[in-house]
Parts: C-alpha cells; structure tokens; sequence
C-alpha cells in the first residue's frame, strides 16, 4: 500500500506517467480480493456479486488514474488545484466503491480475531467516523503539514494512506456491508450528511480567503494555463468548497428518497441484510 500511494519513478508512455509501483500494490490488492473470494467459495459456496466485483475493480481502475498519468504529475509538480481534485477522487470514487466491492463476508473473519471486534465497533461509530475523517483533512491541509508533504515523500505516503482510510471510515455509516457494524438509520444518515458538509466547508473557505499563497511549493511551480499561484490556490478551495460539499447534498438526496421509498423501520431498513416486510 504504500508504494501504491505515492511513487518514487514514474516511467513516462507516450505522454502518459505510468508509476510501476502503483500497478504492484492495486494488483496486490486485486490478488487479495480474488484469494478471499476463492478461499470462501470452496469453505462456504460464496462469492461476490457482479455489482460488487464490478464496483471493486471500478475503484481500482479510478485509483490508477489517480495516481498516474496527467492528474498525478499536475498535484504533485504544478497545481494545488489539481491536487484537491485528486484528493477529492480518492475520497468521494475511490473510498465509497471500495466499501460497495467488499462483501461482509470477506471482512467477517476479520472480527472474529481477538480485541478485533470491539476496536472496529468503536472506530466504526457514526460519531467517530465523523471525527476522525474531519480532523484528518483539516489537519494535512494546514500550511505546515501539507508543506511537509510535498517536500518529503514517505509524509506524502502517510497522507495519502490516511485521505484513503478515513474516507473508507466516513462512508462507512451509509455503506456498511457488515450487519455487525451497522450503518446508520436513514434519518441519522440525512443529519451525518449535513453535518459532514460543515467541517469540509470551513476549511476550504480558509483556503479560498487566504490573502497569500500558503503553500509554498506551488509558488515555485512552472505556471500552467496562466493561473498565478494565488488563484490556483483560490480555485483549489472553491473545488475543495463547492463539489465537494455538493457531494453530501446528493447523498442526503438519494438517503432520502431510499427512506421514504422503504417505509420500513428506521434502522432496520438502512441495514445491508434488510428485507421488505412479507
């Protein structure tokens, strides 16, 4: 995982940065889908899905586009602006078809391990996915961490892996396939969206008001499309503001229209193992 989030060498193909060591860790984790899902075909008749094997290789496929070619090499080198485009790509593409390609299942093992079980109830908390998801993307986009980042690269690594697997837990409360560690009522899933859109918001207000460029890297980018360091700055705040917040009105949208579409009990009915009442 932590050659896959961030490369030391791209080999450049026609044009296009490939990093060799991103294609080694998504076909790691190709391999370790495909190794669970045969060890529990053969133990348990199970296995995937279409929707979920689709769904996993649809955030595999996004992963690599995120983290290879023109989006990659534009973050990392040019605009801040298009690093918040990659972040919000892992965050709102990638994390969410993670979770939707998981079966319960293939996680459910996992519990059984001893002082497993009551950690991932704990972080899995609609509370503590809240928390931890915001403290995380306010925290690395202060000047001081974020400047970190771009100059050292195992930092870069760490904050790549953190954008990941946070956003895994601040889905979780919407997509949870595990009955064991539920998801949230609809009505609690409408509240969470709101509240979610607050702490995001705020902090690329900060970005998009700033008065000077607070990321000193990118002031000595090559300049690209004639933006100065300044309005790229701007513009990466407004992308951070305005599609990202978006994102959860959507979600509240289609929470909504799920919940009056069931009209079953609250909790029961968000539930990934729920079914309609005979």
């Amino acid at each position: 995982m932590l050659f896959m989030l961030h490369p030391n060498e791209p080999a450049n193909s026609a044009g296009f940065s490939i990093h060799w060591s991103t294609i080694i860790g998504i076909g790691a984790l190709a391999a370790l889908y495909w190794w669970r899902a045969r060890v529990e075909r053969k133990r348990e008749g199970q296995r995937p899905t279409r929707r979920q094997a689709w769904a996993l290789a649809g955030g595999l496929v996004t992963m690599f586009f995120a983290l290879n070619g023109p989006l990659h090499d534009l973050s990392d080198y040019d605009l801040f602006s298009a690093h918040m485009i990659q972040h919000l790509v892992l965050i709102f593409l990638v994390a969410p078809l993670l979770v939707l390609g998981t079966p319960g299942w293939m996680l459910r093992p996992a519990l059984r391990v001893p002082g497993v079980g009551p950690v991932a109830r704990w972080l899995t908390r609609p509370t503590i996915c809240f928390a931890v998801f915001n403290v995380m993307v306010a925290a690395w986009h202060l000047p001081g961490p974020y400047n970190l980042a771009m100059a050292v690269h195992p930092v870069h690594i760490v904050e790549h892996l953190m954008f990941m697997a946070t956003a895994v837990l601040m889905w979780w409360p919407f997509l949870s396939p595990l009955p064991e560690l539920p998801r949230l009522a609809y009505p609690g899933q409408m509240l969470y969206c709101f509240l979610m859109s607050i702490p995001m918001s705020i902090v690329a207000i900060y970005i998009t008001m700033a008065d000077h460029v607070l990321y000193p890297a990118y002031e000595m980018a090559p300049r690209v499309w004639g933006l100065t360091p300044l309005e790229d700055q701007q513009l990466g705040g407004l992308i951070m503001w305005i599609p990202g917040g978006l994102v959860f009105y959507v979600v509240m949208s289609i929470v909504f229209f799920k919940w009056s579409q069931r009209g079953e009990d609250h909790a029961a009915a968000a539930q990934v193992d729920w079914r309609p009442a005979r």
